[in-house]
């Protein structure tokens, strides 16, 4: 059985959200709503669906998604009895009729995975399409998907399955930004994702999202240092020499846009480094340091 698992808190976009579940062509699936102490009740609005889908409703009368958005999602995701598969669904983004029924056609083939994912597209306060449709290979290595230059990201498009989030869990990172994709290496063990490309999840992006607000962009910075340095000191095991310089210059890029490097900052950056040689990448790094030297 699939949990479709809503952190509720935004009420605005709420309606067609409940709407693309009412229409799912399969209804094997149950709807667990997770109220954040949101000061817009969607109890009157969810009177609609009652008898459109098994629905469970519950408020919360502590607001935490304000101070820990991951732990939101993991009290919410305890509200799920006992399936074995859980979507975590935006209170804003909309499924596709057929994602139901295309994630049991294959779920046979998927079963030997932790992670299967939608293919996706990006709509906007209109809800109308403002991006390509983002289609993946069937299985696909989660590190190297992490490494793709055109990709796009976000938790409503996978279902995972439930026993990984409870053993692992979300890394608490500021907005949760990184969280996901974090949570998508995880919960596959640095292995593979199951791909379904006859569906589409479509994720909004508005002022009232996450990645649509520019005013987020300081903890968005420090969510990518603190992503990074996990990684790099929990997981690098996980990379080969190539993929641990890329990201060993994502830190740095990250450490620069948060916040200005002190003497400390660099000699652990010239620690890394030297631990994952590289003659090219060691010279650079010596300039940058320079140039660093001359602005003081």
């Amino acid at each position: 059985m699939l949990a479709l698992v809503i952190p509720y808190f935004k009420i605005k976009y709420f309606e067609e959200t409940l709407a693309s579940l009412a229409i799912q062509t399969d209804k094997r699936f149950k709807v667990y709503i997770g109220d954040d102490a949101s000061p817009e009740s969607p109890e009157n609005l969810l009177e609609n669906y009652a008898n459109k889908f098994d629905l469970v409703y519950n408020r919360f009368e502590t607001n935490l998604g304000g101070t820990s958005l991951t732990q939101q999602w993991e009290r919410c995701i305890k509200l799920a009895d006992t399936e074995e598969w859980v979507m975590i669904l935006g209170d804003d983004d909309v499924l596709d009729k057929n994602v139901v029924e295309t994630f049991y056609s294959n779920l046979k083939e998927a079963k030997s995975e932790n992670v299967i994912r939608f293919a996706s597209c990006k709509i906007d306060e209109n809800g109308d399409v403002s991006s390509n449709v983002y289609y993946h290979p069937q299985k696909e290595s989660s590190v190297v998907f992490l490494f793709k230059e055109k990709k796009r990201n976000s938790l409503s498009e996978y279902v995972f399955r439930k026993s990984q989030i409870i053993e692992i869990g979300f890394k608490n990172f500021p907005l949760a930004w990184c969280s996901d994709i974090l949570a998508v290496l995880e919960f596959s063990n640095f292995g593979l994702i199951y791909s379904i490309n006859e569906a589409i999840v479509s994720i909004r992006v508005s002022g009232l999202s996450i990645s649509g607000n520019q005013e987020n962009s300081r903890l968005k910075h420090m969510a990518s240092e603190e992503f990074s340095r996990y990684i790099i000191f929990k997981k690098f095991q996980f990379f080969n020499k190539t993929q641990r310089l890329s990201i060993l210059n994502g830190y740095e890029v990250a450490m620069k846009r948060n916040r200005k490097l002190k003497i400390d900052d660099w000699l652990i950056l010239f620690n890394l480094y030297f631990r994952n040689f590289s003659i090219v990448h060691i010279f650079k790094l010596f300039r940058r340091f320079f140039i660093y030297i001359f602005q003081l």
